[in-house]
């Protein structure tokens, strides 16, 4: 899983924070060990770590490892709720991890499934960051497939443009989340 990442040198790559009884059917790991390593090997090939938050135990993670150095602030989180095995995709849910986060952090989250709108909408209020697409969402409503990612990004802008806010370019969500362009 480290390979990949040190070969094609990504702006940002998954970090998952924690280990994870998967959709009740097996075993996400990520042991101390692996998350040791991954964190190093990313720093060495300046690869920002997309910090995946599936429970409140996984902030704590990575809290551990920015004390140790593999993992080096300010961190973007990626709070996924909604997943089997994971906390439950509730507004309550999202505003108990979101304030657990250390300051500085840069944030977004996503619900899976059914409680992907509130989620989204509760987020855009809340001033975080937004993920979507048909990784973590195949419907676009409530029985109705999405077409495409495209669809729910689109979506995602309409959102932030009735709230007042404007989606980043590329460019601009670089900045916001200190990356530097990789250019081969």
């Amino acid at each position: 899983r480290i390979e990949p990442i040190v070969k094609l040198l990504p702006e940002l790559c998954s970090y998952d924070a924690g280990t994870l009884n998967w959709q009740h059917r097996t075993i996400f790991e990520n042991s101390p060990r692996f998350l040791e390593k991954l964190g190093l090997a990313i720093q060495e090939v300046n690869v920002k770590p997309e910090i995946e938050i599936f429970d409140a135990g996984m902030v704590y993670n990575t809290i551990y490892y920015m004390k140790k150095g593999i993992l080096k602030a300010p961190c973007h989180y990626q709070i996924v709720l909604g997943a089997a095995g994971g906390m439950t995709n509730t507004v309550e849910n999202l505003v108990f991890l979101k304030n657990l986060l250390p300051e500085g952090s840069t944030w977004a989250a996503c619900g899976i499934g059914a409680g992907h709108m509130p989620i989204m909408m509760a987020t855009i209020a809340m001033g975080g960051h937004l993920r979507v697409g048909l990784e973590d969402n195949v419907y676009y409503h409530r029985g109705v497939l999405a077409e495409s990612s495209a669809q729910l990004v689109a979506r995602a802008k309409r959102l932030l443009e009735e709230a007042g806010l404007e989606a980043a370019t590329p460019d601009e969500a670089r900045q916001i989340l200190g990356l530097t362009r990789k250019v081969f």
